[in-house]
């Protein structure tokens, strides 16, 4: 009994020491391929680093503004009895666009009129009668301030009737009709908007260390967010006299020709102003930026060796110092040379000496002037 018991014991030894064995060899062998693992490479992109010639500009966010922009309102209180004008309507200076009631004043001259008359022929007759000396100086002369003040009457009676009669100060566009037929107006009631679109002003804030350079005369570009897009060019016309003291910018007005209107008072636009020669920049997508607190950064591609001396495409991370940025592009001032191939997209998954795969299929916007489809 004991004999069958201690070979029982020592057939289980050997084999817990069999499988022992054999799990041993199994981590040493994971232990060893782990080792040797090499994640396989990333996919990315890539750009290869040349000079380019950027111009030495200044983009601003800018307001329309017209030359000539007014309410039309009216200048006496009364009642409208005409309109001559539809919204939207393009008027020439001197136009009538409404004429308000004016019976009352009428009917005040027809008045004043048969006074003047009156006054009129008494002068004439004083006159002779002063040649013939027959009365005083001192009738003759209260006639004839009595033939001037009816006259004076007159004149004013008139002019109130031109007032109620409401011209378009300047050629423009009318906007939004704001009053009706029947409608009673009080002085200073406002009828429609005037606006004077060509030519146009621009406004456009600049930092105060620029001002100097963006004299009177310079060329600027505009645009504007609409999706059928359009540019138009103008000259600095103005420079304003005085600094904001809360955004520190000097005020900049422009004027270019707007002959189909597209441009409106209060539009947003963007503006930009030739500063001065160009400049040799070394460009970037943005998208190849790696920024960080401490450095902002780029990869690298470059021929690397691993442990074991094997050759494979990698990348090493490389510092930059940064300049502007126009549209996607971004200026690199230092840690990159012309002929460096940089990635452009996934930099985000790579670390110093990770393994690339390079696929220039697709590649990041790299535009100095993008177009978003969705803007």
């Amino acid at each position: 009994m004991a004999k069958r018991m201690i070979l029982t014991l020592g057939i289980t030894l050997a084999i817990v020491g069999a499988l022992g064995f054999v799990k041993f060899r199994q981590i040493q062998t994971a232990i060893a391929q782990g080792a040797a693992f090499q994640p396989p490479p990333e996919a990315v992109t890539t750009i290869v680093v040349k000079g380019e010639q950027w111009p030495a500009t200044l983009s601003a966010i800018g307001t329309m503004a017209a030359v000539q922009g007014v309410t039309v309102s009216a200048d006496l209180p009364g009642t409208v009895e005409k309109i001559f004008f539809q919204s939207g309507q393009s008027v020439r200076a001197g136009e009538v666009l409404a004429v308000l009631d004016t019976r009352q004043e009428q009917a005040q001259l027809a008045t004043i009129e048969a006074e003047r008359q009156l006054a009129h022929v008494t002068f004439d007759r004083m006159q002779g009668l002063l040649n013939e000396r027959v009365i005083s100086r001192a009738e003759f002369d209260r006639a004839t301030a009595d033939y001037q003040q009816s006259d004076a009457k007159a004149g004013e009676i008139r002019a109130t009737v031109q007032r109620k009669t409401i011209r378009a100060p300047f050629s423009g566009i009318l906007g939004l009709r704001q009053v009706n037929l029947g409608q009673y107006l009080a002085g200073g009631e406002a009828l429609v908007t005037l606006q004077s679109l060509n030519p146009i002003y621009v406004n456009f804030g600049v930092p105060q260390q620029t001002a100097s350079q963006i004299p009177v005369g310079r060329a600027v570009r505009l645009t504007t967010d609409d999706p059928a897009g359009g540019t138009w060019t103008g000259r600095v016309t103005a420079i304003d006299s005085l600094v904001d003291e809360t955004t520190r910018n000097i005020k900049v007005q422009a004027t270019l020709a707007n002959p189909d209107g597209k441009l409106r008072p209060g539009m947003f636009v963007r503006t930009e102003v030739t500063l001065g020669p160009q400049q040799s920049v070394l460009a970037l997508p943005a998208s190849a930026i790696s920024y960080a607190p401490y450095g902002d950064s780029v990869f690298v591609v470059a021929d690397m060796k691993d442990d074991n001396g094997r050759a494979y495409k990698g990348v090493k991370q490389q510092v930059v110092t940064l300049g502007p940025s126009r549209g996607d592009q971004t200026a690199v001032l230092s840690g990159i040379k012309p002929g460096d191939e940089v990635v452009t997209s996934g930099v985000f998954k790579l670390r110093n000496g990770a393994a690339v795969q390079i696929n220039n299929t697709v590649r990041p916007a790299n535009s100095l002037a993008p177009k978003p489809k969705n803007s």
